[in-house]
């Protein structure tokens, strides 16, 4: 469904199903329209909620190990006590580093309950990078696993908040049993919480609804990444669309999630979803195709919280007898490309897909409600598609510098209208939240978000996401600012110009990266080059090809013609430009020839 549209028959057909579920959308709503943030509420509320009405139900998953409602709820109520029994008090911040694990969650969920907020550090990051996160929030603790001490150690003198007991460590098992030995330097946070009561804590300032309970970094159009502040609301949010409205989840549920926790996908709709319906969650370190359904067999597993590369990832595993021997019926999830939508329903058997488009920092979320093939769903928030420069983000304006809605079915600028209903709550640094909004679109004083994402209307206000426009591309299920990787070539020398864009490789999902590059006197060491990139970039960002050229064309306003390169991509062309790539099963770049950039164009070549 590309392009085909939305009829009335496919709405009228899913109307009973909604009927059926009117419990579920009723209250799914409540939670999705509530706006008062002076409310005292919290995503401690759900947990708290869930210990007295599902006790001895699981609530976490994790390996061997299980976690009831009521063990999960005195073990984050420990991180509450300590954390306030440090000085903390609602509206500081604790930066989190820590790869997937239930300690992420009862941290999260403990501070919440304090009123502070959980800084949520991207694990791919470092050096540079990571400390510029860091100091975006200014956080008053940093909590550091064990898995990731050494990214951390690297960047150690140069953001370790002052004070006692800024540096909190957590060894890299079941920290509720073994607390294991902690570093020079660094508090051991679970031994130090052991003692700790275990009832609920009522603060003497409670948190509020509207407070920040987390922070999701995104690279968002250019730069370096930015700190989008979630609120306790947009918990209650994501669990009342997603968890409710959508996949009307119970406490008979099992949401299976190996997608990285510092995301809000993972944080706020799959683990929202399993919040609202006190069902259990499987927590998962890293995506296994081979063993997937091994693990949803093994846990029970009803739905599967995905990106589309996952999808995709499961289609590549070969067929076999036991393809829909299985409990999983349902998903929530974005990025599932059209072109396999059915025929990976059709072979695992799945009857509900749950698509849905949102953003860490935006106001407007489209949720699959009625269960249609294709689409991102709809949204109760007023939003425009409006016509776009090509190749940027940048909307057109028209002789009275008002913008242009495209015809129906044609693609789009996704824009969204920011009024007291719906609120932008932006990043930390407010220059990056104004780049974001368009002013004075439609009348004089209004104020839109730019999501820079181009969708489709196909039908009953249901949207088709086509493409990400501006200085980011999305590789592996991540998202990666162009700026962010030219500064850090940049930063390894030796280059006059650097130009960074994605390039779509046939058979792949999202964009690969690409860096031209113009040596200033003589060929760069590119296998130097490679480690320096390794130890300085997430694996997601490095480049996969890389041109050398003698001059960049540029506009009349010096811009680079990225356009152009995109075309062009891998293909040396006639000037004389070598192309290289990181090949599968290669030890760094390596020159292409005529037969592998075939074999790319064919799609013969997996990345």
């Amino acid at each position: 469904m590309t392009t085909d549209q939305i009829k009335a028959t496919d709405v009228i057909r899913k109307v009973p199903g909604l009927i059926r579920k009117a419990p579920y959308m009723a209250r799914g709503l409540y939670y999705y329209s509530m706006s008062d943030d002076e409310k005292t509420q919290s995503i401690g509320t759900f947990v708290e909620r869930n210990a007295r009405r599902h006790s001895e139900n699981a609530a976490i998953h994790y390996g061997e190990q299980t976690l009831t409602w009521h063990q999960f709820n005195q073990w984050a109520n420990q991180y509450a006590h300590w954390f306030r029994s440090q000085g903390l008090k609602r509206g500081d911040t604790v930066a989190v580093l820590l790869e997937n694990r239930p300690e992420l969650l009862a941290i999260v969920t403990g501070a919440g309950k304090m009123g502070i907020a959980c800084a949520m550090l991207n694990t791919s990051q470092k050096g540079d990078v990571l400390v510029h996160s860091i100091g975006l929030v200014e956080p008053e603790k940093v909590v550091v696993g064990e898995e990731l001490l050494d990214t951390f150690e690297a960047i150690r003198d140069r953001v370790t908040p002052e004070g006692d007991n800024t540096l909190l460590y957590l060894a890299d098992r079941d920290t509720r049993s073994d607390f294991g030995d902690a570093p020079e330097g660094y508090t051991n946070l679970a031994e130090a919480i052991s003692t700790v009561d275990t009832l609920d804590p009522a603060p003497k300032d409670p948190p509020r609804l509207g407070d920040t309970a987390v922070y999701i970094y995104t690279s968002g159009t250019t730069g370096l990444p930015k700190a989008a502040p979630s609120s306790h609301r947009k918990f209650f949010k994501a669990s009342g669309s997603f968890g409710l409205m959508a996949l009307n989840m119970t406490p008979d549920d099992v949401l299976y999630c190996s997608l990285p926790f510092y995301h809000g996908t993972a944080l706020l709709v799959c683990w929202g979803s399993v919040l609202s319906g006190a069902s259990s969650l499987v927590m998962k370190r890293r995506f296994s195709a081979s063993r997937f359904w091994d693990d949803v067999r093994y846990y029970g597993a009803t739905t599967f919280g995905y990106v589309g590369e996952l999808c995709r990832y499961l289609l590549n595993q070969p067929a076999t007898s036991q393809d829909r021997n299985h409990p999983l019926r349902k998903m929530i999830g974005n990025g599932l490309r059209p072109s396999i939508w059915n025929e990976f329903k059709e072979r695992f058997g799945i009857e509900q897909v749950a698509e849905f488009y949102a953003s860490s920092e935006g106001n407007i979320g489209f949720t699959n409600v009625f269960n249609l093939d294709c689409t991102v769903g709809m949204s109760t928030a007023p939003y425009k598609l409006v016509k776009v420069k090509e190749g940027t983000k940048e909307p057109i304006r028209d002789n009275q510098g008002k913008l242009q809605e495209v015809a129906k079915g044609e693609p789009g600028l996704l824009i969204g209208e920011i009024n007291q209903k719906w609120n932008f709550e932006g990043y930390t640094r407010k220059e990056d939240t104004e780049k974001s909004i368009i002013r004075d679109a439609f009348k004089k004083g209004d104020a839109w978000f730019n999501t820079g994402d181009i969708m489709r209307d196909i039908g009953w206000r249901h949207l088709q996401f086509v493409d990400r426009m501006g200085d980011t591309f999305r590789w592996k299920g991540e998202n990666v600012s162009t700026n962010e990787v030219e500064n850090i070539i940049d930063g390894f020398g030796g280059f006059e110009d650097i130009v960074v864009y994605g390039v779509a490789i046939p058979g792949h999902d999202g964009k690969a990266g690409m860096a031209t590059l113009v040596p200033r006197d003589q060929a760069p060491d590119l296998d130097a080059l490679h480690r320096y990139l390794k130890d300085n970039l997430p694996p997601y960002a490095v480049p996969v090809f890389l041109r050398l050229t003698e001059a960049i064309e540029t506009t009349g306003t010096f811009k680079y013609k990225k356009n152009d390169l995109q075309k062009q991509a891998w293909h040396p062309g006639d000037e004389g430009d070598q192309v290289f790539a990181l090949l599968p099963g290669g030890n760094g770049y390596q020159e292409l020839d005529k037969a592998t950039v075939a074999a790319i164009d064919r799609g013969e070549i997996a990345f």
